[in-house]
């Protein structure tokens, strides 16, 4: 166990090995940092790896509003045959549908070729912190346990919980407490795409769309359900209000949810992943709580099949084929950083000079049963994340990314996407590198113009978009 003393085992520990703490760790090793990624899973990716789409990196104008470590991915993702397209919903996003399978192997072919250490299955416990300075954390696997010490940290758990644990504050949930629903993500092969398509140009009262004006741009719904059938791909979000679903609700064959988002993941084997499942009052910090749901989210994976199968044309075949390998988790903490985000700021596209990512999908907060709000951005934009949303209050080596960014209730729900998670990633990740180049005792002190120079000459976009 090294002492006081001695040379740090890293430069940068990257902690959770989401979307965010990908981005983190390849940006990291790529400006010269020695970095460890760790996760308490069985390997990384998080969400990645679910099916869903990478939502928050193209503007309801069409517009890539997020570079860098995404193209790497995407670009790596299309070499191995994974990466399906960017296509739209005709409702409020434009998202990026890649094939969950390969991009296992595109993150992992990343991580290798930047150096990055992994180390799996292994849970940070305890963390050494002096006046705000943390030194090393102390991990525990089947090796048992060990201090690993570093000049900094990237904090990408999605709770925050090592930010927390080293003494920052953060706030949870809404006024009353109240958290979004959590959710499982599966997948469906065997589905017939066109008389998916078919079904929904006959019956376009029960999908939803033009709720961004950017993506209705005067047209009717009965127009977008044609241009939502003309791009020939499953990429339908059947509303709760529609009599499709709204009258399964009611006559008990589907369990209460505002959607049933379809989004494809292969068409070699005619899959698609649904967005759907929801249990709200599960609070994910209490590990009782989320484990008792995990049961009640199975038993909806197979009731919103057989609904699929029984009712929608195209799904007559299809059968499951993957469930996500973790819950999708929206909201728990969000630490109290040096700037909040606001609901303002996502709301009128608002740009930072500060800024080191940006963001685009809608105010998005689920709710219980077939709740759930939808506030598009203003013009189809895009905002600016200021770098003080990623610098906790009170830790000087520390940085967050991901989900447990600096923001109230509303903006969070706007930048939590992976999209956004891989951007913020990419910008600890360098700025942790910068932080030891210059042999800083701050984050604080960093430059945030060089900073951004540097995220912008490695493929970021921060400028230049609505």
């Amino acid at each position: 166990m090294p002492n006081s003393k001695s040379e740090p085992n890293y430069d940068t520990i990257v902690v959770g090995g989401g979307s965010a703490g990908v981005g983190a760790a390849l940006a990291a090793a790529k400006n010269g940092a020695r970095t460890l990624l760790i996760d308490a899973g069985p390997t990384v990716g998080g969400e990645l790896l679910s099916g869903m789409t990478i939502d928050g990196a193209i503007n309801s104008r069409g517009e890539p509003i997020i570079g860098g470590v995404l193209d790497d991915l995407i670009q790596e993702l299309d070499k191995l045959g994974g990466y399906v397209g960017a296509f739209c919903d005709w409702r409020l996003i434009n998202y990026h549908c890649i094939d969950p399978v390969f991009m296992q192997f595109a993150i992992l072919n990343l991580l290798r070729d930047a150096g990055v250490e992994i180390l799996l299955y292994t849970v940070a416990e305890e963390v050494n912190v002096k006046d705000g300075l943390v030194t090393g954390v102390t991990v525990r696997n089947k090796s048992g346990h060990k201090l690993l010490t570093s000049k900094t940290f990237v904090d990408c758990s999605g709770d925050g919980d090592l930010s927390v644990s080293a003494g920052a504050d953060s706030n949870i949930g809404g006024e009353n407490n109240e958290l979004q629903p959590v959710s499982l993500m599966f997948r469906l092969m065997g589905v017939e795409t066109d008389d998916l398509l078919s079904f929904v140009q006959a019956n376009p009262q029960n999908v939803a769309v033009g709720e961004s004006d950017a993506i209705r741009g005067g047209r009717t719904d009965l127009e977008l359900v044609d241009k939502l059938v003309e791009q020939g791909q499953p990429t339908v979000f059947f509303k709760s209000d529609g009599p499709l679903l709204n009258d399964a609700i009611d006559r008990g064959e589907m369990y209460p949810t505002a959607l049933i988002m379809i989004q494809p993941t292969s068409t070699a084997r005619k899959e698609v992943c649904i967005n759907s499942t929801r249990i709200d009052k599960i609070d994910a910090l209490d590990t009782h709580s989320l484990s008792a749901g995990v049961g009640k989210l199975f038993d909806q994976v197979m009731q919103c099949a057989s609904f699929l199968k029984n009712n929608v044309p195209g799904f007559e075949n299809a059968y499951l084929s993957a469930i996500a390998p973790r819950v999708g988790i929206r909201e728990t903490r969000r630490i109290v950083g040096e700037y909040e985000l606001t609901e303002e700021d996502v709301f009128t596209g608002r740009k930072s000079p500060d800024g080191i990512a940006k963001g685009c999908h809608h105010i998005d907060i689920h709710q219980g049963g077939r709740g759930q709000v939808r506030i598009p951005i203003a013009n189809g934009g895009s905002f600016d994340i200021p770098f003080g949303c990623l610098l906790p209050k009170k830790l000087r080596n520390v940085l967050v990314a991901g989900r447990c960014l600096s923001a109230d209730r509303a903006a969070h729900g706007a930048s939590r996407l992976m999209g956004n998670c891989l951007a913020m990633g990419q910008a600890a990740g360098t700025a942790t590198a910068l932080f030891v180049q210059n042999d800083l005792n701050d984050m604080r002190d960093l430059e945030v113009i060089d900073l951004r120079s540097i995220l912008k000459s490695q493929g970021a976009i921060l400028d230049g978009t609505h």
